[in-house]
């Protein structure tokens, strides 16, 4: 019976095994799927039950345009603002959806342990929708609240199901849809229109984000705030004291002046009365608080300012730790503790540990104290630690981290820090001075966190009405400084201020504008807007504030955040912010030229970069190779762009042309040794004169026409051209073992020659030190592969009296077969979906080379020696 049978989804694998192990009591069958299954027998509802867990990894699905939309040349981006959007499932190798339905089947209860915040929620319904809901098992859906993977955590959610929130989970569709929307529409215009026009401007994509924007609009403003900072002088008086063997230092009352002739008048009176009078004590008990709990935004800014770890960083390193279940959830905003919370129990779990453990055993013998009272937004408890652990256990920088959440949890249950503070006043010649010192009385929770210490300072014994000789008096000259670049904690902070992202993307932000190369990360983890970065925002400044500012975002997010609580209509919501948006885009559209001008100042033309490379086949005139990213050539005749692959080196290859279009031919290499090398003609590349033959690599397109995006092509290895020599037909020898490609032979690998397929990183090594190696156009009569020729050096060849040529079928003849050796290199291209076998026809309309023909022979198999 369905009702009888209970299947249960985490967010996570690890989460899965958890939950499974502690319902279990670690009496469970598992068995290998798209994600682990568990299985076993236990008591649900009162009931006796059959329990399956399994998980999802992250989001089942992602939000996208239909295919009708991806197309930059024939979609305005103007209609992204009412175009439909649709959800595909975001990692379809994983096959969860599928996973997910055949393991449902028969089930008649759902128990969804997704993550416990708005994510998790959306989560939760799109399990729900890969599930179905079946009118013959009338399946029973209940959600699990936990804030961490402990048994006790586990068993209280398993007591306390609720149903899931439908609000929360629409309110992640509108920022989806809104993020999707604008994002694209701004980022194909902007990308569509600078692409090409600028040598040394990295113009792969100039992207806009709602979030992301604004993130970098703080980062540019603290740059401009330095950038037009003017220094000034200023001058303090400073007089000394000697005072029972100690010398002092006096602070002036009035700081400091920026006029020199008035500050030295002040030094004359003080110099000629020479007499410092005591003109009060004020002795003044104070205490340091202890810290509240530790939210998400507090835990990344110690983070970066503290151990040095990027936003992004620090969240992987947090979700680990979670979930191992030595943390609790690291995404929260609250900062008080629940009335319940345990804080005994959780103290009692670190009383062993070698680090702070004999700290812990003192403060529940002596009485902890609660925490101060914080923030309660009703999500999950503060970041604590549930597990004790030590340094060989987690590796370094997972221990930093956890290091730094217990003794914060520590501090926060430690009395708070008891010191004396001692003020001297003092006036001479009419002006005023004084001193302050500290004394520690009780050093309480700074005991744990000594970097948050009271320091202290001690002073002599002074009287009031004493007289004090003054031993000298200086004028200290300075110069005001501006401020330094924005560091990743202070953003971090600006951004919560702010309302731009959540504590589950802020980080998310960030990281994208350093990916970008809008901003680079300095020492001591300071954010440097670059050229690209400062030039977008002033010209965002330029056209509309708006765009750029936090403002807008912090509206957006408060929308969602009514969505969120049944508060708006989600429908509604979503039209009212893209109506904004969409007249915002048209005006920005009608002013583009005036962010143009700013880029025009700040970066090259493209005529004025690069160096002569090769000819053009249209103008026969030179063309220049612009080495920065993207890398492309530019005719300056024709004011043609030509894309190169990324990330290897270029050269001319022996000024040979293209049988089709008369372009000098070009060697692109990968970098180090076993990176592949393969000829190409720049007209090809861009534009394959084959049908189909766009579709055969497994980068995307990410260019404004229907040309492939930077770093996409046809190199000559997948040109089926009859009769040119560096063509597929002539280069291809077989089919690869690996994949559904061919292995062609590389022509400058000598003498180190070698196979590499044209799809995949599959190399296979030919013999070392032949003089020669080259395609012939005969074929082996057993396989259809492509006979090689072979002129072996005199010294080392492997063949009787001293002879050199030799040719044979890889394959096939036992010498060769017997001298070459696979490996696996680096690859230009991504690997394409399954492993091909054979021949197999290539989309596009034509045929790979290969062993298809003849027999039908498993290729893997052929590589019997392998």
């Amino acid at each position: 019976m369905a009702s009888n049978k209970v299947i249960m989804v985490a967010e996570k694998p690890s989460i899965a095994l958890s939950i499974a192990s502690v319902l279990s009591r670690g009496q469970m069958s598992t068995r290998k799927a798209s994600t682990d299954v568990h299985e076993f027998e236990g008591m649900f509802l009162g009931f006796h039950v059959h329990f399956k867990v399994t998980s999802v990894i992250g989001h089942v699905f992602s939000v996208d345009f239909p295919e009708k939309y991806q197309n930059w040349t024939t979609t305005d981006p103007l209609d992204l603002f009412q175009a439909p959007i649709q959800k595909t499932e975001a990692n379809p190798k994983a096959h969860i959806r599928r996973h997910l339905s055949q393991e449902a089947r028969g089930y008649g209860n759902l128990v969804l342990w997704l993550d416990c915040d708005r994510e998790g929620e959306n989560i939760c319904f799109e399990v729900m929708d890969c599930i179905g809901h079946s009118n013959e098992t009338r399946r029973r859906i209940y959600r699990a609240r936990f804030s961490s993977v402990t048994e006790k955590d586990i068993l209280k959610a398993m007591d306390n199901l609720v149903e899931p929130n439908k609000d929360e989970a629409l309110s992640v569709d509108a920022r989806q849809e809104i993020d999707l929307k604008v994002g694209v529409a701004f980022t194909r215009f902007q990308t569509s229109f600078f692409q090409g026009k600028y040598g040394n401007l990295d113009s792969r994509v100039i992207s806009y984000g709602p979030c992301q924007t604004p993130t970098l609009g703080f980062c540019v403003q603290r740059y401009l705030q330095i950038n037009t900072f003017k220094p000034e002088k200023f001058w303090a008086v400073r007089p000394y004291i000697m005072q029972k063997g100690y010398e002092l230092q006096l602070e002036w009352e009035r700081n400091k002046l920026f006029d020199y002739d008035v500050a030295v008048m002040f030094q004359k009176l003080v110099m000629e009365d020479g007499i410092l009078e005591v003109t009060e004590i004020v002795e003044k008990q104070e205490s340091k608080s202890r810290p509240s709990g530790l939210n998400t935004v507090n835990l990344l800014k110690v983070a970066s300012s503290a151990l040095g770890f990027g936003p992004q960083m620090a969240m992987q390193v947090a979700e680990r730790l979670y979930t191992q279940g030595f943390i609790s959830y690291p995404r929260t905003e609250s900062t008080a503790y629940p009335s319940s919370f345990d804080f005994r129990g959780t103290l009692g779990a670190q009383v062993n540990n070698p680090t702070w453990g004999s700290y812990v055993q003192r403060l529940l013998a002596d009485g902890y104290q609660k925490p101060r009272s914080g923030t309660d937004v009703g999500d999950h408890p503060p970041v604590t630690p549930l597990r004790s652990a030590t340094e060989d256990m987690l590796g370094n920088d997972a221990w930093r981290l956890y290091e730094y959440i217990c003794t914060h949890f520590i501090g926060t249950v430690s009395p708070d820090c008891k010191y004396v503070r001692t003020r001297v006043e003092f006036s001479i010649g009419g002006e005023f001075f004084h001193c302050v010192g500290h004394r520690v009385l009780v050093k309480g929770f700074t005991s744990i966190m000594p970097w948050l210490a009271v320091t202290e300072k001690n002073l002599p014994q002074f009287t009031k009405g004493e007289k004090i000789e003054v031993s000298q008096v200086d004028l200290h000259e300075g110069m005001t400084s501006p401020p330094d670049f924005l560091s990743e904690s202070e953003l971090i902070s600006l951004m919560e201020k702010n309302g731009i992202g959540t504590d589950a993307s802020i980080s998310v932000h960030i990281n994208n504008i350093c990916e970008r190369n809008y901003v680079q990360v300095l020492a001591g983890r300071k954010l440097g807007p670059t050229a690209l970065g400062i030039t977008l925002i002033r010209g965002y400044q330029c056209i509309d504030p708006d765009l750029c500012l936090p403002d807008i975002r912090s509206f957006i997010e408060q929308q969602i955040t009514l969505v969120a609580k049944g508060q708006a209509d989600h429908f509604r919501v979503v039209q009212h912010v893209l109506q904004q948006f969409r007249q915002k885009y048209s005006y920005f559209v009608k002013q583009i030229e005036n962010m143009d001008a700013l880029f025009e100042a700040q970066f090259s033309p493209l005529a004025d970069s690069g160096r002569v490379l090769s000819k053009c086949g249209k103008c026969l005139r030179y063309m220049k190779h612009i080495s920065s990213q993207p890398s492309r050539l530019y005719c300056n005749t024709c004011e043609e762009v030509y894309y190169l692959p990324q990330k290897g080196s270029i050269k001319l290859y022996k000024e040979l042309t293209c049988p089709l279009d008369n372009f000098e031919l070009l060697i692109f290499s990968m970098p180090g040794p076993d990176g592949k090398s393969f000829p190409l003609c720049p007209y090809c590349y861009n534009s394959p004169p084959f049908e189909g033959i766009d579709t055969l690599f497994g980068a995307v397109k990410s260019g404004p026409s229907s040309q492939l995006g930077k770093g996409a092509g046809m190199p000559c290895f997948l040109c089926p051209h009859p009769t040119c020599r560096h063509s597929l037909i002539a280069q291809g020898v077989c089919a690869c073992p690996e994949c559904s490609g061919t292995l062609v032979l590389d022509p400058v690998s000598a003498p180190k020659w070698r196979l590499c397929c044209n799809m995949c990183n599959f190399l296979v090594l030919l013999p070392e030190g032949a003089h020669q190696i080259s395609t012939t156009r005969e074929r082996c009569p057993e396989c259809d592969s492509t006979i090689l020729e072979v002129d072996f050096n005199k010294k080392t060849t492997p063949l009787e009296n001293g002879e050199t040529l030799y040719t044979g079928c890889i394959l096939c003849d036992e010498l060769l077969h017997s001298l070459v050796e696979m490996k696996y290199g680096k690859s230009f291209f991504k690997r394409m979906g399954g492993r091909g076998r054979g021949r197999g026809s290539r989309r596009g309309g034509y045929r790979g080379r290969g062993r298809g023909t003849g027999k039908k022979v498993d290729p893997k198999m052929s590589f019997r020696d392998f």
